[in-house]
């Protein structure tokens, strides 16, 4: 079934409920008692993996839960693929695919570069994709059809990202490269970072919204699901960017390694470094 104009439409605003039931349950707990748990405890995993310390909190359960109790009354033939609770209808026409608090170690740090993803599917391909962080009252949406734009305290206007034609000039960012690339996937980075006019570790998927918003030009990534990822898409594609993988190929619902770039010269650049690491 094709989706029309005016039910993207209709789809685009429940987002922006979505995003509202969120920061509902998060805001409360920010910069307060979150009830921290740490989901990698007793696992044994070496002091050096990124996942060796793998918070949850009380913001991250709730907003999802949050979530998944509006898109069930409202739209209850809609699938559901989410980071603390899992897949309910993965296979659904419509599935969202929910990450309530990106950048859970910058919440508990008490930094608002956390966000909170929703991305919706439609037959399998990401339609709709909004990154929120509404303690700064802002949320990034769009589509690939609609266009992007930045809901911020009420006031909405367009997203575009903005060209960038040569690395030597670029803003780029990743979470945290000694962490989160293995050594190929590290060597790869530093061969980029070299390259950037200036780099910014930290941002996690606000660094995605940057771009989106042209103040940043470029964001690496890898070791991503596809809660990650899939919000992203089309809300860097309605804003004139590109989505792929370290090959240049689109980036599959899994996640992975993914480049996103607002400007294609740029990220062909960078690509002669990435390729070579690429899974």
């Amino acid at each position: 079934m094709t989706l029309s104009a005016d039910r993207l439409a209709a789809l685009d605003a429940f987002t922006v409920e979505l995003n509202a039931a969120s920061a509902g349950a998060i805001l409360p707990l920010f910069r307060s008692d979150h009830g921290l748990e740490d989901k990698a405890a007793g696992k044994n995993l070496p002091r050096e993996s990124h996942a060796a310390f793998d918070p949850v909190t009380e913001a991250d359960r709730g907003a999802e839960a949050a979530i998944r109790k509006l898109i069930s009354e409202r739209y209850p033939e809609h699938g559901v693929i989410g980071e603390e609770y899992g897949e309910d209808r993965p296979d659904a026409e419509f599935v969202w695919v929910l990450d309530p608090v990106d950048g859970t170690r910058a919440f508990i740090s008490g930094l608002p570069l956390w966000t909170t993803l929703i991305g919706l599917r439609h037959q399998g391909r990401p339609v709709l994709g909004s990154i929120g962080q509404p303690y700064l009252d802002e949320i990034y949406i769009g589509s690939a059809v609609g266009g992007s734009r930045l809901i911020a305290r009420g006031v909405e206007k367009a997203l575009r990202v903005r060209p960038c034609a040569v690395l030597t000039d670029a803003i780029i960012a990743t979470t945290d490269p000694e962490a989160c690339f293995d050594g190929a996937e590290l060597g790869a980075w530093r061969q980029v970072r070299a390259a950037a006019k200036l780099a910014r570790l930290g941002c996690d998927a606000y660094a995605y919204a940057m771009v989106a918003a042209g103040t940043m030009d470029m964001v690496i990534e890898a070791g991503l699901k596809s809660w990650d990822v899939e919000a992203a898409i089309p809300l860097i594609e309605g804003a004139g960017g590109v989505v792929t993988d370290w090959r240049g190929a689109p980036i599959g619902q899994h996640g992975g390694q993914m480049a996103i770039a607002g400007d294609q010269r740029v990220l062909d650049e960078a690509l002669v470094a990435l390729k070579r690491s690429a899974k």
